[in-house]
């Protein structure tokens, strides 16, 4: 596998006024700050039909458990303007189907993959991730997902409580020996606790933030618009919310490493997520209408830079002014 030095320096390829792309999550380089979200590309190499995997700084895929889940009953998606509602309900293979069937079609094209994990309770957390002891080092981090609002109709959010997150953190850390991401919602009264709280039980870094709470109603037949009831709000309607998400706990935690995630479209969008205090981006509801939009998104950033005379991306990392 091609190491993360190699990585950085095809990122300073090309031009001379080419800026530097490669940023680094906690104790990991990446070449680039863009990354697919989780939930939103499939759990394997689906995306690599439109562009080289290996253009992204990472692929993020669906969350998985330790065991196969079903998901939720249709209709699972739903348009909201702007912005999209789902209730997929955490549908997927199990991490040992994973392994043998998804895993390798990503390490072909050469990814970087951070695998999204569920749970119900810490043991079923904790679970997951000793399934995940051993596997390949093509898997460059573990991203816990405390937060999903599609199981159980959003009755079960692992972030509303520092001492789940602590405690869920905690344990997969523990059985890990890779970087562990916390992904966090906004939709919590204190994100600076929690993020702080599973920073304390060994996060390696926070990706903020996931899909907010949300329902839509069919008034022609007076039911719930998807199969689960109530669902994930995700699109252009949430990006000022994960602005404002990220930018609190950057402030009040400065040397915490963020992720951003939330209605990115655009590199302006990836940008104003920089600027706010992400050291890297992810890319989710825009593959819907462009499955070449992580890519696209990634252009527009080095397009940006250059633009406005930056050098190097961890320059306008926090880079708010004000």
């Amino acid at each position: 596998m091609t190491s993360f030095r190699t990585w950085g320096h095809k990122a300073r390829s090309g031009v001379h006024n080419d800026p530097e792309l490669a940023t680094r999550v906690g104790s990991i380089e990446l070449p680039n700050p863009i990354m697919t979200a989780s939930g939103t590309s499939g759990h394997g190499a689906e995306l690599e039909a439109y562009f080289p995997l290996e253009q992204l700084g990472a692929v993020v895929v669906k969350s998985l458990s330790a065991e196969p889940w079903p998901g939720n009953p249709a209709p699972r998606l739903h348009e909201a303007g702007e912005a999209m509602l789902n209730s997929v309900g955490l549908q997927g293979p199990g991490i040992s189907a994973w392994l043998s069937d998804d895993l390798p079609p990503l390490q072909r094209a050469h990814a970087r993959v951070v695998v999204s994990i569920w749970g119900r309770t810490v043991e079923e957390y904790e679970k997951a991730a000793i399934a995940l002891c051993g596997a390949p080092s093509d898997i460059v981090a573990v991203e816990v997902n405390l937060s999903c609002p599609n199981l159980e109709g959003g009755k079960h959010l692992f972030a509303h409580s520092t001492a789940d997150t602590a405690a869920a953190i905690g344990a997969v850390s523990a059985a890990l020996d890779r970087p562990v991401w916390a992904k966090l919602t906004a939709h919590v009264t204190n994100i600076v606790d929690i993020a702080e709280a599973a920073i304390a039980a060994g996060a390696d870094a926070v990706t903020i933030t996931n899909t907010m709470l949300a329902m839509a109603i069919d008034p022609e037949t007076r039911r719930p618009r998807l199969g689960g009831g109530g669902g994930g709000l995700s699109g252009a309607a949430i990006h000022p919310i994960a602005v404002r998400a990220i930018h609190d706990v950057h402030a009040a935690l400065p040397e915490a490493t963020i992720v951003g995630a939330g209605g990115v479209i655009t590199g302006v969008d990836a940008v104003e997520l920089l600027l706010a205090g992400a050291s890297a981006v992810q890319v989710g509801t825009a593959t819907f209408a462009n499955p070449r939009a992580p890519v696209r998104v990634l252009h527009e950033v080095s397009e940006w830079c250059t633009r406005h005379g930056v050098s190097a991306v961890h320059e306008i990392i926090g880079g708010l002014d004000g």
